[in-house]
């Protein structure tokens, strides 16, 4: 096991920077999960890690060495491709065995290795199949199988899941989570499913256009977001952000007017905050519910979406460009066009700034422990 440490580390494609000035702390054994949209640089800063990318400027250290310039054998490090990239005229023991054979291993040890491997992932049943006779997760566990043998100091693990259906990606984060119980090495895991990092993460590092936007516990993102690009790419159905300008500051919270001239109160440290200032409100779909008070904004029904177990109504409101969702009761009705109004008590309010910069929430602390 080791630690990995990035000190100002920075990618530049002749006079393109993709990546600038990360700065991350993952400790041993600890388990941490990349995500971002499509382009953030989520996957180049895992190759740099992994010595497939030279680093353009900046330090890499792992467990306590300087990687910037040794090659990728040498780093103690195994990556696991969203390609399962088996060899299809080899059985799964000769595809884990292989780089072990490379390496110079003798055959006791690589046949221990291979039956240990395959145990801890349940496929020590397969050993003599070829890859063509297995499922997508079978394959899967068999390319991290490939890495476990080689007893690395760090796991890299870029986009794994991404080519199973739905109900396989689910079974297999199981599969993660217990593995790296199992096995307590550091991880670092590459992704753009939220979901995956929430549920997989010690830590999460999340990414957008080549900059580290927060890094914190899942817990930590989602009830004290940094900023607003956190806040809206964390969180399924993603937050609802009302446009508005600060009518009132005190020492409890903040008044929020809406073009409309509808009140909404945010506990948040007022601390920076101007009257007239340009600010935006974000609540979460499961905060957001029909009030009668004096908090709240105007709009009109347009559907439900029902899931069973809960529903969803999707409304329209001039103060939210891009509509509003909320999460309602999974057998409560409302028809097209009906009429009414939506907010949520000062706790369950986060603000941004003209900048997208959150407020301090004066209860994220306790939420997010």
């Amino acid at each position: 096991m080791a630690s990995v440490i990035l000190r100002n580390v920075l990618k530049r494609y002749d006079e393109t920077e993709v990546l600038r000035d990360v700065n991350l702390d993952i400790a041993d054994g600890e388990f941490v999960v990349f995500v971002g949209p499509s382009g953030c640089g989520k996957t180049t800063l895992m190759r740099m890690i992994a010595g497939l990318e030279d680093i353009s400027g900046g330090d890499l250290t792992i467990d306590g060495a300087r990687m910037n310039d040794v090659p990728p054998a040498k780093r103690g490090i195994a990556m696991v491709f969203q390609s399962y990239a088996l060899y299809p005229h080899m059985t799964l023991y000769d595809n884990m065995a292989f780089g072990l054979k490379l390496a110079g291993a003798k055959k006791p040890e690589i046949d221990a290795a291979v039956k240990s491997a395959a145990k801890i992932l349940h496929i020590d049943h397969l050993l003599d199949r070829k890859p063509k006779q297995l499922s997508g997760g079978q394959r899967q566990r068999v390319a991290i199988g490939r890495a476990i043998t080689r007893k690395p100091k760090v796991f890299l693990f870029d986009e794994p899941l991404s080519n199973l259906d739905a109900a396989l990606r689910v079974k297999m984060r199981l599969e993660f989570a217990r593995l790296h119980d199992e096995l307590k090495t550091t991880m670092i895991y590459v992704t753009h499913d939220q979901v995956e990092a929430m549920t997989l993460a010690d830590k999460i590092v999340v990414l957008s256009a080549g900059n580290v936007e927060q890094v914190g516990t899942p817990n930590q993102l989602y009830h004290a977001p940094a900023n607003r690009f956190v806040a809206g790419f964390i969180g399924s159905p993603k937050m609802n952000f009302f446009d508005g300008v600060i009518q009132q500051v005190a020492s409890d919270g903040i008044v929020v007017r809406y073009e409309t001239g509808e009140l909404q109160k945010v506990a948040v440290e007022p601390r920076g905050a101007r009257v007239g200032d340009k600010v935006t409100v974000g609540i979460r779909p499961e905060h957001l519910h029909m009030l009668a008070g004096e908090w709240g904004v105007s709009a009109r029904a347009m559907t439900v979406e029902s899931l069973g177990d809960a529903a969803y109504l999707y409304a329209e409101t001039p103060v939210a460009p891009d509509g509003l969702i909320a999460r309602i009761p999974p057998l409560e009705k409302h028809e097209r066009g009906e009429s009414m109004k939506l907010g949520a008590t000062p706790d369950h309010c986060h603000l941004f700034d003209a900048d997208g910069h959150a407020f301090e929430r004066r209860f994220a602390h306790e939420m997010a422990a």
